[in-house]
């Protein structure tokens, strides 16, 4: 869906807000939260790979591989006859602190003939740490990988402390374009300043990091503010595209509260905005402050409780049977899978909410669930204490 927009909103910032061009899509039915659909197929859990340590993110490449990172780092490669190997790369100015490290990763959409990827990381550099997009190749053995565009796109701002709300995640679109999830870095003004990349959904080439020309920003727009997607986000944790829609979803995990699922619209104000007086942050801020004029309702909230939201996926295939299509959403604290059954069209209502049995309470925490080319669904988990593991779930039968 676009946003006609004839004006240039960047011209009034920061007070202004921009209308979202969702137009507040009708809400569907209560959701039913008492358990799956009639006809629910049962799930297989199996483990691929153990011994991980806080793993971030995984991504499936066409040979059968399986490209994993850490956030404290290193890549560690899944083969499919099993084995598992690390993948030699330059870390040397990795950030790593709290929430801020190795994080999000893309594989090119030409990757079986270009080896390109790319990873979403803190970075120290000179005159301070920062996030930064950075594209490798990596060799076609899985032995090392090489960076090919360093930074692909920089400057994101992140908390020098212990990295707080500095999460960062990737995915590529239909259109081609690379997503970008960003935190605000606890930095109160980020979520509504359009020049800030902080608490934001980027959109981006892959080939260079310079910013796509949507459909209502004009050529005048600066590109800092042409790489936005979407804005007024606490921590972007995860990406899903609805398949044949190409409808965009993101979860982020709210503070102590109001966990969110958002259907991100283009240009959209997502609500949050925790600046306070003198420059300072508010940590009691509202998730989606539906005061604030234009601002687009979220999809799902946890409501009064966090239940650690981390990474989302829909579900794809016909193997499914009528899990398919279905939005999935990891759960950090509340050590399980929340599944939302979200209709096929852009408007995207919401018809119900249930946990999944087979995760339930099976794996400790939960994140970054990925959908495979080959009909399944690949979970870690974030427990820590070098015992992580890469979980792969397929429906029986």
């Amino acid at each position: 869906m676009l946003c006609r927009v004839s004006r240039r909103p960047w011209l009034l910032l920061p007070v202004l807000v921009l209308l979202g061009c969702g137009a507040d899509p009708a809400p569907g039915p209560d959701p039913v939260a008492d358990g799956p659909p009639p006809g629910a197929p049962s799930l297989q859990v199996d483990v691929l790979a153990d011994g991980l340590d806080h793993p971030w993110d995984v991504a499936p490449a066409p040979d059968g591989t399986l490209l994993v990172d850490q956030l404290a780092g290193g890549f560690t490669a899944v083969r499919p006859d099993g084995t598992v190997q690390s993948v030699a790369a330059d870390l040397g100015d990795l950030f790593a602190r709290g929430d801020t490290g190795l994080m999000g990763l893309a594989l090119d959409r030409d990757f079986a003939t270009n080896r390109r990827f790319y990873s979403c990381q803190g970075v120290q550099e000179a005159g301070g740490p920062e996030v930064q997009v950075i594209a490798w190749t990596v060799d076609e053995a899985w032995t090392s990988a090489t960076r090919v565009a360093d930074p692909l796109l920089g400057g994101i701002p992140v908390d020098p402390v212990d990295g707080r709300d500095g999460a960062c995640s990737l995915q590529l679109d239909g259109a081609g374009q690379l997503l970008v999830g960003t935190g605000d870095a606890l930095v109160g003004t980020a979520p509504q300043d359009l020049f800030s990349p902080a608490g934001k959904l980027l959109a981006i080439d892959p080939a260079t990091g310079g910013p796509e020309l949507f459909a209502g920003w004009d050529e005048g727009t600066p590109p800092a503010v042409q790489r936005v997607y979407g804005y007024g986000h606490r921590d972007v944790v995860g990406i899903a595209l609805q398949p044949e829609t190409d409808e965009v979803y993101v979860a982020e995990p709210g503070n102590g509260r109001d966990d969110e699922v958002d259907h991100e619209w283009r240009h959209g104000d997502h609500g949050y905005d925790p600046a306070g007086a003198g420059g300072g942050y508010r940590a009691d801020a509202p998730m989606t402050d539906l005061d604030r004029g234009g601002v687009e309702p979220p999809l799902w909230s946890s409501g009064d409780q966090t239940l650690g939201v981390a990474g989302l996926a829909f579900l794809q295939g016909e193997e499914w049977g009528v899990y398919d299509d279905l939005l999935v959403v990891a759960l950090g604290e509340d050590t399980g899978l929340l599944a939302l059954q979200v209709d096929r069209d852009p408007q995207g209502r919401l018809r119900r909410v249930f946990r999944v049995p087979e995760l339930e309470d099976a794996h400790g925490r939960l994140r970054t669930p990925r959908a495979g080319p080959d009909g399944v669904l690949y979970l870690l988990t974030g427990n820590g204490g070098g015992a992580d593991q890469l979980l792969r779930v397929t429906p029986r039968g």
